[in-house]
């Protein structure tokens, strides 16, 4: 580890900056966050620089860089486009131990700027000592996403109430009280206001001295999204790796499984089409069960819970039981596939509305669909579990008015590199179907948007890359 990490207080600090241009600019954005007075030595501004030293929030040398300049600063930094300007500023700082950065010059720095995630006072320094500044910010990017925005607020209420849980608990208990909070907050993506976050740590403070409470579990309905791990939510990975207990079905990717934490336990509930391998009302038998048991529940669902999902069903089933639950919505089937096969939904010139049904079929063999309203014309039809009711969806299609040649196209394995996608007309595509041979999963999409698909194929292209 060549560079040591470290946090330079900057309250009453002289910081230096040695250059007028957009690059000073952006090391200018980064420290005007804190409290520091800064200096800027160069003949001309930015015009954002510029605004900033009329209005007096930093103090602007118009003239060209001097050695004297860096004396008293606590950090220095050469932002000029001139090599040799910027070497001068790093050996005047060197000469009198004052760290300096040298923008896009190692060699000439004793101190690199990291990538920053700021969440009120904690704050994540991300580097690569110099190597790969570019994904030095990509990480920082996944961290921002992976952190909760109400950290900052959480931090101040914990600080308020740091002296009282020490002198209410005894001391090997006081890590262990922060740690259950935490833990708790940060599977609810800490989404309170600070108001209810200090309701909380009273609440823990309160059952931290009662022997007899119990942990209270949890459960959320987690939607998958159509396959692709990459469309995950935030909150779903959150849920997924803070999850006790995973419940997951066949159609769910097994990629989406793995992000759960490494020792969560994962029950397999594969539900097939015409057999279920664990009835839906042992599925939310164990929902409840576990979460009772004081465990992070997660029923991890293909696309969004409340679109063919059975959502509503579970949701009843843990509500009625008194156990704590949510809801993380997902991205359905029918908005995911279409977009990777390049079929808008919707189109001024083709589709004003958009309809989504279930080919699957009632127990007793019918499929009893609202035919005539699906034949409406200027419309998007999105059929969920069709394949196997392909040839009578079409049929019917065109008994009640669509036209024999209206198109379609059968998306199998949406969003997924395995994607294949059949386009055709209602009254061909049956066929075409079996001769490519899907076998699901497969979502059928109606209507004059799928003639879109040969220019707007982005997918096809990416995936041919790579």
């Amino acid at each position: 580890m060549r560079y040591f990490p470290v946090f330079l207080d900057m309250q009453a600090a002289d910081v230096l900056i040695v250059g007028g241009g957009s690059v000073a600019e952006r090391k200018w954005r980064l420290l005007e966050r804190t409290p520091a007075r800064i200096t800027i030595v160069a003949p001309r501004l930015t015009d954002a620089l510029q605004q900033v030293a009329e209005a007096g929030a930093i103090h602007w040398l118009s003239r060209e860089f001097s050695p004297e300049d860096v004396r008293a600063q606590r950090l220095v930094i050469a932002a000029t486009a001139d090599a040799a300007v910027n070497e001068a500023v790093a050996a005047a700082a060197r000469a009198v131990n004052i760290p300096v950065n040298v923008v896009d010059d190692r060699a000439s720095c004793t101190a690199i700027t990291p990538a920053i995630v700021e969440r009120g006072d904690l704050l994540v320094a991300i580097s690569s000592q110099g190597s790969s500044p570019v994904l030095a910010r990509r990480v920082r990017e996944r961290v921002e996403r992976a952190l909760p925005a109400n950290l900052g607020a959480f931090i101040d209420v914990a600080a308020r109430y740091r002296d009282r849980v020490r002198e209410q608990l005894a001391p090997e208990r006081v890590r262990t009280f922060w740690e259950t909070l935490i833990d708790a907050l940060w599977r609810e993506g800490f989404v309170e206001s600070d108001d209810a976050l200090a309701r909380r740590v009273e609440r823990a403070l309160a059952q931290a001295g009662d022997a007899s409470a119990t942990a209270n579990g949890r459960v959320s309905l987690v939607g998958g999204g159509p396959g692709d791990p990459s469309l995950l939510t935030l909150r779903a990975l959150r849920r997924l790796q803070d999850a006790d207990v995973v419940l997951f079905d066949r159609l769910v990717n097994q990629e989406l499984v793995d992000l759960a934490r490494r020792d969560a336990e994962r029950i397999h509930v594969g539900k097939r089409r015409d057999r279920h391998t664990v009835p839906q009302s042992q599925i939310n038998a164990l929902m409840v069960e576990h979460a009772r048991a004081g465990r992070q529940v997660v029923r991890l669902k293909g696309g969004d819970p409340f679109i063919f999902g059975r959502g509503g069903e579970e949701l009843a089933d843990v509500v009625a039981a008194g156990i704590t639950v949510e809801v993380v919505p997902g991205i359905t089937a029918a908005s995911g596939c279409a977009a990777y096969a390049g079929i808008p939904l919707t189109h001024r010139d083709h589709a004003q509305s958009c309809m989504f049904v279930t080919g699957h079929r009632k127990a007793n063999g019918h499929l009893s669909l609202p035919w005539q309203a699906m034949a409406a014309p200027q419309q998007t039809l999105v059929v969920y579990m069709g394949l196997a009711t392909l040839a009578e969806v079409c049929g019917q299609l065109i008994a009640h008015g669509l036209a024999p040649e209206h198109p379609c196209a059968m998306i199998e394995s949406g969003t997924l590199r395995s994607q294949r996608v059949v386009s055709g007309t209602l009254d061909a595509l049956p066929a075409q179907v079996e001769v490519a041979g899907l076998t699901g999963p497969a979502l059928l999409v109606v209507g004059t948007v799928v003639t879109l698909r040969p220019d707007l194929a982005w997918f096809d292209m990416v995936a041919a890359d790579a």
